[in-house]
């Protein structure tokens, strides 16, 4: 008898699946896991807000992430024909890096130190160094930034090329901007017009 029961359960769900699919259930899904996993970029806007005004970006970037990791809020972006990554990191409490750290070079100390904090939660940088450094506009500031090239684990590529960048804000707050693509293929050009559009 008890059989029975699990034979007809089993039926009603195949059944209730059936009709949920047939009633367009199966479209509905695949919307609502989308938006789950890919928000449209208004949603994504409206969480980035916490680390700073996107909204003038551009079509040609999209807001991937905009999330918060290890205490604390950032957001990743991506320019679409390229692949390039921006990351735009509020400090908060647990400051990274100060724009301080770039004019009495303890920038260069202080990056192989986040690197090894890092080293087994995201991607394992070997090899870092610094290449150049020069100032770019951010949050209506003029921020110093270092560039680097550095050697990649954990990832299909192997050499990385990008820039490290700190502005403090009018109101206080300490952000961390880092844009980075494959060597052969970052561009300082886009890092630095999706930087200048980023504001408080």
């Amino acid at each position: 008898m008890g059989c029975l029961k699990n034979i007809f359960k089993a039926i009603i769900l195949v059944f209730a699946v059936i009709g949920f699919m047939s009633l367009g259930g199966k479209d509905f899904f695949i919307k609502k896991w989308n938006e789950i996993v890919h928000p449209p970029q208004d949603i994504m806007l409206e969480r980035a807000k916490k680390v700073g005004d996107f909204s003038k970006v551009g079509e040609e970037y999209e807001i991937d992430k905009a999330a918060s990791a290890l205490g604390y809020n950032g957001v990743l972006a991506e320019h679409k024909a390229s692949g390039q990554k921006m990351i735009v990191v509020d400090s908060g409490k647990k400051i990274l890096l100060l724009p301080q750290d770039f004019k009495d070079k303890t920038v260069d100390k202080k990056l192989q130190d986040l690197t090894e904090k890092f080293k087994y939660q995201f991607v394992n940088l070997q090899d870092l160094k610094i290449t150049k450094k020069g100032f770019i506009n951010t949050f209506n500031k003029k921020a110093p930034y270092v560039r680097f090239e550095a050697k990649a684990n954990k990832l299909p590529v192997g050499e990385i090329k990008g820039i490290v960048s700190a502005v403090e804000t009018s109101s206080g707050e300490v952000k961390v901007l880092v844009s980075v693509n494959e060597k052969e293929k970052y561009s300082q050009l886009i890092a630095e017009d999706f930087f200048k559009k980023v504001k408080e």
